[in-house]
C-alpha cells in the first residue's frame, strides 16, 4: 500500500477515541475533529443536515425533487498496516458501526489488519457478432494489439501522462450461443485513482471500428465489466484466543464456533449469501460515504464469490499452529478518488479527508479490512449468544422512536426493551406511556 494516513492538517490520526459511542452527537463530532485533524469547515459540514445542496443534487442525477439522507457514523479503532484510520460509514442498519469498531479494537491486539492490493486495472468488453471464423478473428485481433492499444490510449492522454492507460487486450471466443459465434475482446486498462467506468467505456467505443475492420464482424456492446478480477484487494487479521475470550466463553471455544460458522458458509450457498451480505454490511457503508459506486462493488463481490461455479464465502477463517485465529479476505474492489460523486458530493469529499487515503488502492485496502472486521463480528456473535442479542439491543432505539419517544425518553425506553429482550413497538409504547404518567 502506498501513501500515508495524514489528515487534512498533516497530523496523524488516533483511531482510539475513549467512550465515543456514549457521547452526544455534538460532543462526538468535537472528539472526531480532535482525533482526526479535521478542519473547521469539515466539522461544520458534518455537523449540519442538508450538506448536499439541492442545486448540486440536481446536476448529479435526473428528475431531482429532493435529497435523501442516511446516518453517517464513524468506526473507530482501525489499524491497517500499522496506521490508524477513522472510518466514515453511511448506513441505516443498527449495530454495523459498533460491530466493526469492536472487532477493530480486538484486532489491534494482534497488530490490526494487514493488506495488499493489485494495480487498479479494469476490463472493457467489446462484443463482436457475425464472424464466420471466430478463432481466426481472435488471432487477427491479437495481431492488431498494438494498433488497438495505441488508439485507446490516444483517447485519454491525461490518464497516460499519470502512468495509466490501456496495457493489453484479451480475446475470448464463445463458439456456440443462441446468437451464433460471439467474439469478445477485453481492453485491459490501468485507471490509476479513478473507478474507471467512463474511461474504459470511452476507450471501448473508440476502438470499435478497428475491431470491426479486423474481424469482419459487427460490434454490439462496448462496456466495462464490474467483475474487476484484475483489481483485487486483500486483508488479513490474526487474533489470539485470549483476545477473543469473554466472561461467558473461552477464547478456544470462541474460535471453534467461528470456524464452525465459517465452514457452513463455505459449503452452503444459502448460508454464504447471508455470510457475504454481512461482509458487505461493512464495505458498502464506506463505499457510499466516499461517493463510490456501491452497486458495482456488490456486483463484483458476488460474481467473484461464484467464480468456481459454486457460490461460496468471500472470507476464509483458519486456526494457526500457535492457536491464533487467522481471517483473510480477497475480492474485487474498484474504488476511485477522482470522478463522479467523489468529487461532487461535499460529504464524500469530507469522508475522504477524514480517511486520509492518498490512492485508490489504499482506499480499497482499508475498505476490505472493514469488511473482514464486520465478518468477524457476525461470526463471533453467531458462534456464541446469537446474532439478535447485540443487534436488537441497538435496534431498540429505532423501536423507541417509532413508538413516539423523544429526547432522553429514547434511551430510557430502549434500555428497558433491551434488558427484557423484548424489542417490540407495542411494548415500547407501554413503557413510554408509563414513563410519561410517572413524570
Amino acid at each position: 500500500m502506498t501513501g500515508s494516513n495524514a489528515g487534512p492538517t498533516g497530523g496523524s490520526v488516533n483511531a482510539r477515541i475513549a467512550d465515543f459511542r456514549n457521547l452526544e452527537p455534538a460532543k462526538r463530532l468535537d472528539a472526531l475533529v480532535a482525533a482526526g485533524g479535521l478542519s473547521p469547515a469539515d466539522a461544520a459540514l458534518l455537523g449540519k443536515p442538508g450538506a448536499l445542496p439541492l442545486s448540486l443534487a440536481n446536476g448529479m442525477i435526473e428528475n431531482v425533487v429532493g435529497t435523501f439522507e442516511l446516518p453517517l457514523g464513524v468506526a473507530t479503532n482501525f489499524q491497517v498496516n500499522g496506521r490508524d484510520y477513522l472510518i466514515p460509514m453511511a448506513v441505516e442498519e443498527p449495530s454495523v458501526v459498533a460491530a466493526a469498531s469492536y472487532m477493530a479494537r480486538i484486532a489491534r491486539t494482534g497488530g490490526g489488519f494487514f493488506t495488499s492490493s493489485d494495480n487498479p486495472v479494469m476490463r472493457a468488453q467489446v462484443q463482436v457478432l457475425g464472424t464466420s471464423d471466430p478463432e481466426g478473428a481472435r488471432h487477427r485481433l491479437l495481431g492488431a494489439k498494438a494498433e488497438i492499444v495505441a488508439a485507446a490510449n490516444e483517447k485519454d492522454k491525461v490518464l497516460v501522462s499519470l502512468g495509466g492507460g490501456c496495457r493489453d487486450i484479451e480475446v475470448h471466443v464463445f463458439p456456440h450461443t443462441p446468437r451464433g459465434a460471439i467474439v469478445v475482446m477485453h481492453l485491459i486498462v490501468d485507471v490509476r485513482d479513478a473507478m474507471g467506468a467512463n474511461t474504459v467505456n470511452t476507450m471501448a467505443e473508440t476502438v470499435a471500428p478497428i475491431v470491426e475492420r479486423v474481424t469482419g464482424g459487427a460490434v454490439r456492446l462496448r462496456i466495462l465489466s464490474n467483475l474487476a478480477d484484475l483489481r483485487l484487494a486483500r486483508a488479513r487479521v490474526e487474533v489470539s484466543p485470549a483476545a477473543l475470550a469473554t466472561s461467558e466463553f473461552s477464547g478456544d471455544r470462541m474460535i471453534e464456533g467461528i470456524l464452525d460458522a465459517y465452514t457452513f458458509a463455505a459449503i452452503d450457498p444459502y448460508r454464504a449469501a447471508t455470510h457475504n451480505k454481512g461482509i458487505m454490511n461493512g464495505i458498502d457503508p464506506v463505499v457510499v460515504a466516499t461517493g463510490n459506486d456501491w452497486r458495482a462493488i456488490e456486483a463484483g463481490a458476488h460474481a467473484y464469490a461464484a467464480r468456481s461455479g459454486r457460490y461460496t464465502s468471500l472470507t476464509t477463517w483458519e486456526q494457526a499452529k500457535n492457536g491464533n485465529l487467522i481471517g483473510t479476505i480477497e475480492m474485487p474492489m474498484a474504488l476511485g478518488l477522482v470522478g463522479g460523486a467523489t468529487k461532487t458530493h461535499p460529504l464524500a469529499q469530507a469522508s475522504l479527508r477524514l480517511l486520509g487515503v492518498k490512492t485508490a488502492q489504499e482506499l480499497a485496502e482499508v475498505t476490505v479490512a472493514v469488511g473482514l472486521a464486520q465478518n468477524m463480528a457476525a461470526l463471533r456473535a453467531l458462534a456464541t449468544e446469537g446474532i439478535q442479542r447485540g443487534h436488537m439491543a441497538l435496534h431498540a432505539r429505532n423501536i423507541a422512536i417509532v413508538a413516539g419517544a423523544a429526547g432522553r425518553e429514547i434511551e430510557i425506553v430502549a434500555t428497558e426493551l433491551a434488558k427484557a429482550h423484548d424489542v417490540r413497538t407495542d411494548r415500547a409504547r407501554e413503557i413510554l406511556a408509563r414513563l410519561r404518567k410517572e413524570s
